[in-house]
């Protein structure tokens, strides 16, 4: 096995993308020699599944312009625009627009785990049925659009940390249309994530706080005052001000990480030994958080200091594609979760491997990291390519391993 000498690491390090991106290729080094307990990995095949991307990238965007995997993509159905038709309904122009849509990102963000695959969400105003992610961002603009989240009945697009606080599961599952014949996944969670997002705010007026108001979408306004800002800026900050609000088994001191695991081939001689970092919906949450950004007048820079996302479409691709096999088949058949070596294991592989199956998808499509970032290719790409490979290979079109969800992870 290889084996790379490293100074320790400190809490505050494993809150960075850096972090990521390192553990998780160390993940992948070992897998290359052959040293992991649960995936033997064929890089033969990562060029299958980079044509399957480009083949999604050119299909989905013919133009060649595609744009950053966000929650905004969600909002968009055919030739419509709901949140910019929504949003100009209201006169929503200027600071007041970014900071209305820093708010619904982080709501709907945090609201997207795993739906599950028996909720539907029928919306009246369009006409449309959705389920899983799409369905979830639908009924989360419908839930925004309610006025239940404002603490002002006069601008009902806003999410104020005092309406947050007192969200219940129940007022949540009538949004959300969920009923014994309509079971969406988690749905107590879900209202306690968004009761920890009022709670945490508040603990933060330096960057929720403006205008008389606490309100985490002025998170916009408060890093659009710093000069210079990268996409890992966006991330490092919410992680440091919303971990409060995330469920962490895993502690160092008592000191909560967020979205990490444990897995035996990270080496370290400190605290850290054996954490894998991922922060899969912060990472999402971050790109989510630059197009607001853009419409307060603020470029962000280096998008590919953040990774890719350690979840089951992209996860779900490498292993239909056949880059990665389970070295023990009966795995297939049982349930896992988040937490499991096997879970942390693949996530880590996946978002290692993304960072090379990009550099093929640029070569072939003959763009440079600039022309098409990381976060157009998992928009483009590498998402709808897994959705799609699932649909071919399974009924349900579900991950190739089953999960465990408490859409807080997944």
């Amino acid at each position: 096995m290889t084996t790379t000498a490293h100074a320790p690491d400190s809490v505050d390090g494993l809150l960075t993308p850096e972090a990521v991106r390192e553990r998780c290729s160390e993940i992948l080094l070992a897998g290359l020699d052959g040293d992991l307990p649960w995936f033997n990995i064929d890089m033969s095949k990562l060029s299958d599944a980079a044509s399957r991307v480009v083949t999604e990238i050119e299909n989905n965007y013919p133009s060649g312009n595609v744009p950053f995997h966000s929650r905004w993509r969600h909002f968009e159905q055919g030739d419509t625009d709901l949140w910019a038709d929504m949003a100009a309904a209201r006169g929503l122009t200027g600071s007041d627009l970014a900071v209305a849509a820093g708010d619904l990102a982080i709501v709907s963000v945090l609201l997207d785990a795993g739906a599950g695959p028996d909720w539907i969400y029928t919306d009246d105003a369009t006409g449309l049925r959705l389920g899983r992610s799409e369905g979830l961002a639908l009924a989360s603009l419908r839930l925004f659009e309610s006025g239940l989240l404002s603490a002002d009945k006069n601008d009902p697009l806003r999410a104020d940390a005092s309406a947050l606080s007192s969200l219940t599961a129940e007022t949540l599952g009538r949004i959300f249309q969920v009923t014994d014949h309509n079971p969406l996944v988690g749905l107590e969670q879900r209202a306690g994530l968004l009761r920890k997002l009022g709670d945490a705010i508040r603990k933060h007026p330096s960057l929720y706080a403006r205008d008389g108001a606490v309100r985490p979408g002025n998170l916009i306004a408060a890093l659009a005052q710093r000069p210079g800002l990268e996409a890992r800026d966006i991330l490092v900050t919410v992680l440091s001000s919303l971990m409060d609000i995330w469920p962490s088994p895993v502690r160092i001191d008592g000191r909560p990480l967020g979205d990490v695991g444990d897995h035996s081939a990270l080496i370290r001689s400190d605290a850290t030994n054996g954490i894998v970092p991922f922060h899969k919906l912060s990472q999402w949450l971050s790109y989510s958080l630059i197009e607001p950004l853009e419409q307060f007048g603020i470029t962000v820079s280096d998008l590919d200091g953040l990774t890719g996302l350690a979840e089951y479409r992209n996860g779900g691709l490498l292993i239909d594609a056949g880059l990665l096999t389970l070295r023990d088949k009966t795995s297939l058949s049982l349930a896992h979760t988040p937490s499991s070596e096997l879970i942390v294991e693949w996530r880590a592989l996946t978002v290692a491997l993304l960072d090379r199956l990009a550099n093929d998808v640029r070569t072939s499509l003959n763009k440079s990291a600039k022309d098409l970032p990381l976060a157009s290719i998992l928009q483009g790409g590498t998402w709808s390519a897994g959705r799609k490979i699932a649909a071919e290979l399974r009924a349900d079109g579900g991950p190739p391993i089953s999960l465990y969800s408490d859409a807080t992870v997944f």
